[in-house]
């Protein structure tokens, strides 16, 4: 976080452990008084240790002396914290195997596509001369498939998951709550209250850990290196979005070529963009339908190949079962070595969509997803490439059209038409990855706002994103509408499916020695193992740059500058609002009356400040006549969690003396929430929250003046505390504060707390200030409210340079123009709105 802009900000915590001396240990309990809500002091962590302890003595002092600024419903939030266990249930087993059900067609279906093209692609390298080209081409993509998708993504990577979502963006996300490296910086302390967040910190026993954590939030070379690290393994994924269709689809039309004689590549590149369109217009009825529908497919499909292949197997050559010796790799390379090389470009494709199985968890569960493979995709891969490899064995000339050669012919036609369906649904995989990591990238500022579709009310991650959809579509066209070959495809392919792996790896260690702080030699031979496997894989596919390999790099170039730009642009957007905010001098000069005219109503701004008056707010002043009696300046916020409870939505702060009647909400969203409110439910539940606000800062002004009047009575504070124990002298300013779930952690009943209170602290009633403004808020809310958006551009100073003015000016400016606006996000009622046009220099 830039220290520099001021945007640090002190948020409190109202309930929590209790203060103490070691360093820093009290930042969680600071309360400041009204003048301080929009300060920017640094908060204790900050302060030097030694003179935490100097001023521990006069810590009850200072606390009793300072009305606490109370800064949201983490009250509340608090309460249910420990309640709701991130809204976890027991899955019943069967609703488990439905869904491992399911996965399979929309998970797998890339995955069990690969023997249609695998064998073809590597013996098109190297020609067969023996049977150790067989056995070792065989052997190694055995190992392939045990190694990176069985060992690495079933048992370790799915693991690594952010409360049960996966992909790069998840990742992220899961570390930037342990270390502050998100580069927009509207991070507050308060959010690290939310259930979903809070996570187990690095001890200080492990130094390691706190070293990662101190470089990564001080260097801020570190951060943009790992954004762009992410940002590339989310252009990669949205790459496979686009070439998986095209060689899965044209993979299984491409057996017309050897049944029907005379059918021209013209015509298969035809009817492969007829299916490809079909697939891509069913996607607006959501995964679970598609899923629902694809998978008796894919059972029937994989059961089809395991089938085949124990049939060619026993057929032609059970010996074949040599292959699941190593060694015949050894001997592939020995004999072949350039060829091979060259061969593993092809051999690579057997792991096609193995990523989809992290990016498409939030579709489905952990325990469906690993489940489907080990009992199900693993052995029948496996079955079918020993079959193919038997079959080789006999017939070596057909390598180039093995699939279909190897299907007895009793049964070409079904399982051709099965094959196609297969490819078809092969292309879910890494659509729905696509539309998963889209809407991530989204919530976390790093792609231009698009219109999400949710089609399951039950799963929140079966999202359909109509825009990406058609564009996936249209790309995938032009790309069978030119390569015309699932050779170039294939070389494309590998690259971007490879390229996804190498970021997760990178990605998952970060996660191993900074959030799981596992041993270091473990943490260092999981990047050691299989980032060596991949890397070579990569080095082998990259040879193939001239032959179509050049198309997944153009690709995730664009979308990379596309994401980059976008989060580049918001951050300095930002950061100019925060230097441009209002200062609270010139609010007090103004006074109550804002220098206008107020008249009943509530009005909302809303903004992306989540501290200081924002300067739009300035320009509402002079260009109306008029302004409302009440004024919330909202923050929609999305913080790196998947979801944020209903209960724990909204952060509640006094802006200005109380006759401002201003206020700030800033309601933070997970990525993975789905904003459901209208804008009616949205305005009820906000003044709802709002009013329980003012109750709670009511009681905490009465518990204030009755402490002031008992400070100087030390015998009475000491007999106080004696009486409650558990609780220290600290503690006892946040009893009111607590309901029965968090005094039965400090051994204490409602009853006592009520009795050791005086009588005008524990109720309000009679508080005629607080009577006063609930019946202006309500006299406002019966006026109606407006919304009061900014139409904001951004443009780059005069004396910037010229990469930053074309980049900022048009690029950026190019899409904000054109993303979804701001009013369909925040779903505000279009009568009830006015706008305001304001420049950003940045």
């Amino acid at each position: 976080m830039e220290e520099h802009d001021g945007i640090e900000e002190s948020s409190v915590r109202l309930t929590g452990s209790s203060v103490n001396g070691s360093g820093g240990g009290g930042s969680d309990s600071r309360w400041v008084d009204g003048s301080e809500v929009d300060s920017e002091s640094p908060p204790w962590s900050l302060l030097d240790e030694s003179e935490t302890r100097e001023e521990q003595g006069s810590l009850r002092r200072r606390l009793v002396k300072k009305a606490r600024r109370v800064d949201s419903f983490d009250v509340e939030a608090m309460e249910i914290a420990g309640d709701h266990g991130h809204h976890t249930k027991d899955i019943s087993m069967w609703y488990t195997i439905g869904l491992a059900f399911q996965t399979l067609g929309v998970v797998y279906g890339d995955m069990g596509t690969s023997p249609l093209y695998v064998f073809a692609d590597v013996f098109s390298k190297v020609p067969i001369k023996s049977d150790v080209d067989i056995l070792g081409a065989l052997s190694l993509v055995m190992y392939t498939i045990a190694l990176l998708p069985l060992a690495k993504y079933v048992f370790v990577v799915l693991k690594a998951n952010d409360n049960g979502e996966g992909g790069t963006f998840a990742l992220y996300s899961l570390i930037c709550r342990y270390a502050n490296v998100n580069m927009l910086p509207n991070r507050q302390t308060a959010d690290e209250q939310i259930s979903s967040f809070r996570l187990k910190l690095p001890t200080p026993e492990l130094e390691r850990a706190l070293k990662i954590k101190d470089s990564l939030e001080k260097r801020s070379s570190l951060k943009t290196l790992l954004l762009l690290l992410v940002l590339m393994g989310t252009s990669m994924i949205i790459g496979d979005g686009i070439l998986t269709p095209a060689i899965s689809v044209m993979s299984a039309v491409r057996g017309l070529e050897d049944e029907i004689e005379g059918i021209s590549t013209g015509a298969v590149v035809v009817i492969s963009i007829v299916i490809l369109v079909c697939l891509f217009s069913i996607q607006q009825f959501g995964t679970g339908k598609v899923g629902f529908l694809f998978a008796p497919v894919l059972a029937l499909w994989f059961f089809s190949l395991g089938s085949i292949g124990i049939y060619n197997i026993v057929k032609y050559d059970i010996t074949i079962v040599r292959a699941f010796n190593p060694v015949y790799i050894y001997l592939f390379f020995k004999k072949n070595s350039t060829d091979a090389w060259s061969a593993l470009g092809g051999c690579v494709l057997c792991i096609t969509g193995a990523e989809a199985m992290f990016a498409d968890l939030g579709h489905f569960s952990v325990r469906a997803i690993q489940i489907a493979f080990t009992c199900v995709v693993f052995p029948c891969l496996l079955l079918a490439y020993m079959g193919q490899a038997a079959y080789l064995m006999k017939l070596p000339e057909s390598a180039e059209s093995i699939f279909y050669a190897s299907v007895p012919d009793a049964i070409f036609w079904p399982v051709f038409v099965l094959a196609t369906l297969a490819a078809m649904i092969a292309s879910q995989a890494m659509i729905s990855a696509t539309f998963s990591c889209v809407k991530q990238s989204m919530a976390l500022g790093c792609f231009p706002r698009l219109k999400i579709v949710h089609t399951s009310r039950k799963r929140m991650g079966q999202i359909y994103i109509p825009v990406m959809n058609w564009f996936l579509m249209i790309m995938c066209i032009v790309v069978v509408a030119i390569f015309q070959s699932t050779t170039d495809i294939a070389n494309a392919y590998g690259i971007a499916e490879v390229g996804v792996m190498i970021v997760s790896t990178s990605l998952v260690t970060l996660v191993m020695l900074l959030i799981w702080q596992k041993n270091l030699f473990l943490a260092l031979c999981f990047p050691l193992v299989f980032g060596s496997v991949e890397l070579i894989y990569l080095l082998a596919v990259l040879s193939k740059i001239k032959e179509g390999g050049w198309l997944p790099l153009v690709f995730a170039t664009c979308f990379l500058c596309v994401m980059y730009i976008w989060n580049y642009g918001s951050v300095l957007k930002y950061r100019s609002e925060v230097r441009e905010k209002i200062s609270m001098d010139f609010m007090l000069e103004l006074g109550s009356t804002l220098g206008t005219v107020r008249v009943p109503g509530i009005g909302l701004l809303y903004n992306e400040l989540v501290q200081g008056i924002p300067s739009i707010f300035g320009q509402f002043l002079l260009s109306l006549p008029a302004i409302h009696s009440t004024i919330v300046f909202v923050c929609i916020k999305y913080v790196p969690i998947p979801v944020v409870p209903q209960e724990e939505r909204f952060l509640f702060r006094r802006v200005c003396p109380k006759d401002y009647h201003m206020f700030r909400c800033v309601a933070r969203y997970g990525y993975k929430d789905v904003r459901k409110e209208d804008h009616q439910a949205f305005e009820q539940l906000l003044v709802e929250s709002l009013e329980k606000f003012l109750r709670r800062e009511a009681q905490d002004l009465a518990l204030e003046s009755n402490l002031n009047e008992l400070e100087f009575d030390s015998v009475s504070v000491r007999s106080r505390d004696s009486e409650a124990p558990g609780v220290d002298g600290n503690d006892e300013l946040r009893i009111p504060l607590m309901q029965d779930r968090r005094l039965e952690e400090t051994g204490m009943s409602t009853s006592e707390v009520s009795s050791a209170l005086p009588s005008s602290v524990m109720s309000q009633d009679d508080d005629p200030s607080l009577e006063y403004e609930l019946s202006a808020l309500r006299e406002a809310m019966d006026s109606g409210f407006t919304y009061m958006l900014a139409h904001g551009d951004v443009k780059a100073k005069k004396n910037s340079f010229f990469i930053k003015k074309l980049v900022i000016n048009y690029f950026y400016g190019f899409m904000r123009r054109n993303c979804r606006a701001g009013t369909a996000n925040m779903r505000t009622p279009h009568m009830n709105i006015i706008r305001v046009g304001m420049t950003y220099m940045v």
